[in-house]
């Protein structure tokens, strides 16, 4: 992900709720976070999660799933029962929205549907879209 961002830091986040039949679309650009937000974030994660951050270079291939679980164990010896450091592949990223779109699903796909887009001076211009 991290170097999809480097590449095209356009993204976007979609927040279905299925059982509610409702849909949240947020689209701008993504930021890495500054260091020290990144350290107070990762400490408060449980340890498991800590150790697998150290375990797993996320998206990428792996051969077995009995190989995330060596590489796993291998991390909670490593670290024992010390602070977990952050790994200097792991960050994280901030969206500041241009876009949203708020979806209701509707009676004979009839949905409602809002667009909000960022307009100057930090105004939100408002538009009903058809569904």
């Amino acid at each position: 992900k991290a170097r999809e961002i480097a590449e095209n830091p356009c993204v976007s986040l979609l927040f279905p709720w299925m059982p509610m039949d409702r849909q949240v679309i947020i689209a701008g650009r993504a930021t890495r976070l500054p260091t020290a937000e990144v350290i107070n974030y990762f400490a408060s994660r449980p340890r498991t999660s800590q150790l697998a951050a150290w375990a797993s270079r996320q998206s990428s291939q792996l051969g077995s799933r009995q190989a995330l679980e060596t590489q796993f164990v291998q991390m909670r010896d490593r670290f024992g029962d010390g602070d977990i450091p952050v790994p200097d592949f792991w960050g994280g990223y901030c969206v500041v929205p241009d876009e949203f779109e708020f979806w209701q699903g509707g009676e004979n796909r009839l949905h409602d549907r809002f667009h909000y887009c960022r307009a100057e001076n930090d105004r939100w211009d408002i538009a009903r879209l058809a569904p």
